[in-house]
C-alpha cells in the first residue's frame, strides 16, 4: 500500500503528534513543581513531592506494557486514538483537580498516554513509510518529541511571574500552574480530531488478512508467553530483542535526560543564579530542536550505527571533559558550552536514531509485542536515571558521575560497534529476513 508524498507527511505528522505531547507532558511538571507544591502544601514533604514527580513515569511504564499486544491484537490507529484521549484528560484534570490524590491520578493518566504513544507513533511511521524515507519520518517523532519539550520550557517561562513580587507568587500557587497544564489541552484535543483521519497501519492489516487465510497462523504477540518464547530453541529472535532492549536502556542511561530532569542542579552547580539558570535551560531546548533537525538529513545519509557510533563515542568524551571540569571547579560559559554540545550530540544520535533502529529491526508478526517491551525497558531506564542521579550525585559528586555516564557511552560504542546492524534503505521485509533467521 503506498500514499502520496502529501498525504504520508500528512499522516506522520498526525501520528507525531504523539511525540509532541510526549515531550511537553513529561517536561512541564519541572516548570509547575515549586508552584503545586506550595499548593498542596508538600513544599517540606520529600515523599510526596517524589510522588507527584514520578506517578507519570509510573503510568508510562503501564502505557507501554499493554501498548504492543494492545496495538496487535486491534491495531495501531485505535491505540493511537487513545493515547489522544488520554493526554487530553490528563491536561484537563491535571490543572483542575484541588485534590493531590486526584492531581496524581490525572498525572497517571497521562502517563498512560506517554507510554502508549512512545511505542506506537514511531512503530506506525515506520510501518506506513517507504524504505528510502523510513529514518527521516520516524525521525520527525523525535523532533516533535524535542518541539514539545521546548513549548513547555517556554511556557513554563513565560507563566512563571516573579516570585519576589506577592501577588505574583499567589497567582502562580493559585493559577500559574494549572495553566502549564491546560496548555497541553490544544494539541492534545488536535490530536485527537486528526488521528480520526489517519488509516490503519498497511502492515497489521496484512498480517491480519494473512491470519484469515491462514487460521492456523496467529501473531506472536497474541500466543501465551510470547516474549519468552522469543529466547527458544535456535532462533535469533532472542538476539534481536535483546539488541532493542540494550539499544532502549542506553538511550536513557547515557545520561543526557538528567540535564533536563535536574538542570537546576547541574547549572547552579556550574556557577548560575536563577535567572541564569531559566535562560540556559531554554538555550538546551533550542540546541535539542536544531540538532534534531540536523539528524532529519544525516539519518538517511549517514546511516544509523554511524549515528550511534557518534552518538555513543562523542557523549563518552564529552562527559569526560564535563567531569574534569566539574573535579577542578570551572564555571561558566565553558560549562554551558559542554551541555549543549551534550544536548546537540545526543540530539542529532541517540534521540532520533533509537527510535528509527526500534522500529525497523523486529519482524511484522511480533513487532508490537517487541516494540512494547523495548519501550518498557526504556521507561524503567528512565526511571532509575532519574532516580539514582540525585544519590550518586551526593556520593560522587558532579565530576564523578559524568565520569560514570562517560564509561557508560564508551561500552556501549564497543558493544554497538560489534552488534549494531546497518537498516537504511531497506524494507521491513528485507531487515527481517537478514536479522531474524
Amino acid at each position: 500500500m503506498s500514499y502520496s508524498k502529501s498525504f504520508l507527511y500528512f499522516i506522520c505528522l498526525v501520528s507525531a503528534l504523539g511525540g509532541f505531547l510526549f515531550g511537553y507532558d513529561w517536561v512541564v511538571i519541572g516548570g509547575a513543581k515549586p508552584f503545586y507544591e506550595m499548593y498542596f502544601g508538600i513544599a517540606d514533604n520529600p515523599l510526596l513531592q517524589g510522588v507527584a514527580m514520578s506517578t507519570a513515569l509510573v503510568g508510562c511504564l503501564v502505557g507501554a506494557m499493554v501498548a504492543g499486544a494492545a496495538a496487535d491484537r486491534y491495531g495501531r490507529k485505535p491505540l493511537l486514538m487513545l493515547a489522544a484521549v488520554l493526554f487530553t484528560v490528563s491536561a484537563v484534570g491535571t490543572g483542575l483537580f484541588d485534590n493531590f490524590t486526584l492531581f496524581n491520578t490525572a498525572r497517571f493518566i497521562g502517563g498512560v498516554g506517554i507510554g502508549v504513544a512512545s511505542a506506537l507513533a514511531p512503530m506506525y511511521i515506520a510501518e506506513v513509510s517507504p524504505a528510502e524515507k523510513r529514518g527521516r519520518m520516524v525521525s520527525l517523532n523525535q523532533m516533535t518529541i524535542v518541539l514539545g519539550i521546548l513549548s513547555a520550557q517556554v511556557v513554563n517561562m513565560l507563566l512563571a511571574r516573579d516570585t519576589s513580587v506577592a501577588e505574583n507568587l499567589a497567582w502562580d500557587m493559585e493559577w500559574g500552574w494549572r495553566w502549564m497544564f491546560w496548555a497541553e489541552t490544544l494539541p492534545a484535543a488536535m490530536f485527537l480530531i486528526m488521528s480520526f483521519f489517519i488509516p490503519e497501519s498497511p502492515v497489521f492489516i496484512r498480517e491480519k488478512l494473512r491470519e484469515r487465510c491462514d487460521p492456523t497462523v496467529a501473531p506472536r504477540s497474541a500466543q501465551p508467553g510470547a516474549i519468552a518464547s522469543f529466547f527458544s530453541g535456535r532462533s535469533s529472535l532472542g538476539r534481536v530483542l535483546l539488541l532493542g532492549i540494550f539499544i532502549a536502556v542506553f538511550q536513557q542511561w547515557c545520561g543526557t535526560n538528567v540535564i533536563f530532569n535536574y538542570a537546576q542542579e547541574i547549572f547552579v552547580g556550574a556557577g548560575y543564579d536563577v535567572d541564569g539558570m531559566f535562560i540556559n535551560i531554554v538555550i538546551t531546548g533550542v540546541s535539542n530542536v536544531l540538532f534534531t533537525f540536523v539528524a532529519l538529513y544525516t539519518i538517511e545519509r549517514w546511516g544509523r550505527r554511524t549515528l550511534m557510533l557518534i552518538g555513543a563515542g562523542g557523549l563518552g568524551l564529552i562527559y569526560l571533559v564535563l567531569g574534569i571540569c566539574y573535579f577542578v571547579g570551572t564555571t561558566g560559559v565553558l560549562m554551558v558550552a559542554l551541555v549543549v554540545a551534550a544536548i546537540s550530540v545526543y540530539a542529532m544520535t541517540l534521540g532520533p536514531v533509537t527510535w528509527t533502529l526500534l522500529a525497523e529491526i523486529f519482524p511484522n508478526r511480533i513487532r508490537g509485542a517487541a516494540m512494547a517491551t523495548c519501550t518498557f525497558a526504556l521507561w524503567t531506564g528512565c526511571c532509575t536515571l532519574t532516580f539514582s542521579f540525585p544519590s550518586m550525585n551526593a556520593a560522587l559528586g558532579s565530576s564523578g558521575t559524568f565520569w560514570v555516564y562517560s564509561s557508560i557511552c564508551f561500552g556501549a560504542f564497543v558493544f554497538l560497534y560489534f552488534r549494531c546492524p546497518e537498516t537504511k534503505g531497506k524494507s521491513l521485509e528485507e531487515l527481517e529476513h537478514e536479522l531474524v533467521k
